[in-house]
């Protein structure tokens, strides 16, 4: 995957000797599903961690604190920045809860970074929908695919902050000794081409940042699909009543439907639903993924 293959180039700068190194040189890549890994997953980071250096014991303090303080009294969210900042009356609220004179003092660096990152696993992090718990660990969801990321972990202690969260076990965090973002490692590539059915809206991208031309390339046969019109509701819950509907009239003429949701949460609302009218079907999310095949 082009995971392993930017994993590989880490490991191959790590190494002291040239005959241990797995990559050819980097002529020419062909990317299969170029728009989702070039352009959605383009700043995702992959790291190469070293040794822990830090006591899980901070985390759990912050978990226990941090539901304490009042949302826009002691801290303000950005839903659109995906980010939380502590207000004034909230360091103050702090300071008491630690029993400290000053957060910002020099030597209290460290508790206002756990402090922050305790918020962000709190606030921002949402468990079914951006990571999982499963065998007392917490595994990240791609929000791209809806698959399990095993082995992945988030950075600067917010993983950690997330399973202090949930109380499982915290896996210290490492100290970083190589890492490198996909579309850093793509562009090493002298030359590059992909594939996608989806490009032509991405089109501007590709040529800003990897200076890739699209070329559409027109279907074998004419297009029968009827497009309709989007549908906007009042709220989720007629949103999904009419979803309900829709199915169940499909389902009584035998017609099969797939249904496409955000997060597993949603999934698993939608199925709640569906078993209460009755209506039979399969659900495959993070927490089944590897029943794809079979269903």
């Amino acid at each position: 995957t082009n995971n392993e293959f930017g994993f590989d180039y880490l490991r191959d700068n790590m190494i002291f000797s040239a005959n241990n190194q797995v990559q050819r040189g980097h002529y020419y890549a062909i990317v299969d599903e170029v728009d989702s890994i070039l352009i959605d997953e383009a700043r995702t980071p992959l790291i190469i961690s070293g040794a822990p250096y830090e006591s899980a014991k901070i985390y759990y303090t912050f978990a226990k604190l941090t539901p304490g303080l009042k949302r826009n009294v002691d801290y303000e969210v950005s839903e659109k920045e995906r980010s939380v900042f502590v207000t004034e009356n909230g360091v103050k609220r702090v300071e008491k809860m630690l029993k400290i004179d000053n957060l910002y003092d020099p030597k209290n660096a460290i508790l206002i970074h756990h402090l922050n990152q305790a918020l962000k696993a709190l606030i921002l992090f949402k468990r079914d929908v951006d990571y999982l718990v499963k065998n007392g660990e917490v595994v990240i969801i791609d929000e791209f695919t809806g698959r399990l990321m095993p082995g992945r972990r988030y950075s600067e202690g917010l993983h950690q902050a997330i399973e202090a969260k949930e109380g499982v076990k915290i896996k210290q965090e490492h100290q970083t000794l190589a890492t490198i973002t996909i579309q850093n490692y793509f562009r090493i590539y002298e030359k590059l081409a992909g594939m996608t059915g989806t490009a032509a809206t991405e089109a501007e991208e590709f040529r800003k940042i990897y200076s890739l031309e699209v070329v559409v390339i027109p279907p074998n046969k004419p297009l029968v699909r009827n497009n309709l019109p989007d549908l906007i509701y009042k709220n989720e819950e007629i949103k999904f009543k009419n979803v309900i509907k829709d199915i169940s009239k499909r389902y009584e003429i035998g017609q099969p439907v797939l249904v496409g949701t955000r997060s597993v949460e949603k999934s698993e609302y939608l199925s709640n639903m569906l078993k209460r009218k009755g209506i039979k079907h399969e659900v495959l999310n993070a927490k089944y993924h590897e029943r794809e095949a079979e269903i």
